[in-house]
């Protein structure tokens, strides 16, 4: 899952975005309105945490313009102003959900990732496909029974692959969806990735690679 943290105070933007990083989601930051709408032209983000009192562009027309272009992007508001006349006029630009500042970092999360199931067609939060069960709700994978200690990217690329469904999944979509966007060794990093992920589903291998294409999980 791709996120864009838009977020003026630096410790916070970083504070989250890590966080979300530990939690195998691909994050990139703004620190303002204009840098916002720059990322949402160039990058397919599947939630956008958005604080509503931005410097050179306010949230509320982010908002706007990621539902004016009708843009795939989910909206989770983020901000100090947490009346309930607040949450109402966030929801009625076109929001997705509220929080208020201070949050819990699990909530959160909790929060993005029921947005993230919601930016695309539907998809149950428990994947299956070859023997392999992945629970994108607890992080939690196995093969056969077999539980699957895996780092953030390795899960990260595994839900890309098992939610194709079977479909080539190319290289260039894997870096979409799982690195972050200044990552300068991002190439390099899927096929490294992907060779430890090898390493840890074990025999028969599971994981195929379609020449010039990119890769896939037979069935």
């Amino acid at each position: 899952m791709r996120v864009l943290v838009v977020e003026d105070e630096e410790f916070l933007a970083e504070m989250i975005a890590e966080g979300l990083r530990r939690d195998a989601l691909a994050v990139d930051v703004a620190a303002d309105g204009p840098e916002a709408l720059r990322k949402l032209a160039f990058g397919a983000y599947d939630v956008m945490v958005l604080d509503r009192d931005l410097p050179g562009l306010h949230g509320d027309e982010v908002c706007r313009h990621v539902v004016e272009r009708r843009l795939l992007t989910r909206v989770l508001m983020l901000t100090a102003a947490g009346t309930v006349r607040d949450r109402v006029d966030g929801l009625g630009l076109g929001a997705d959900d509220y929080l208020a500042k201070p949050f819990a970092y699990d909530e959160l999360l909790a929060r993005v990732l029921a947005l993230g199931r919601r930016a695309r067609p539907a998809l149950p939060p428990v994947l299956e496909r070859a023997g392999i069960v992945l629970d994108t709700a607890r992080r939690q994978a196995s093969r056969d029974g077999r539980h699957l200690h895996l780092s953030r990217k390795e899960f990260a690329v595994l839900e890309a692959l098992l939610r194709a469904e079977g479909a080539v999944v190319s290289g260039e979509d894997l870096i979409e969806q799982v690195w972050e966007e200044h990552t300068s060794y991002r190439t390099n990093a899927v096929r490294v990735t992907l060779s430890k992920l090898r390493a840890k589903l074990g025999e028969p291998p599971v994981v195929e690679t379609v020449p010039g294409a990119g890769y896939r999980i037979g069935a």
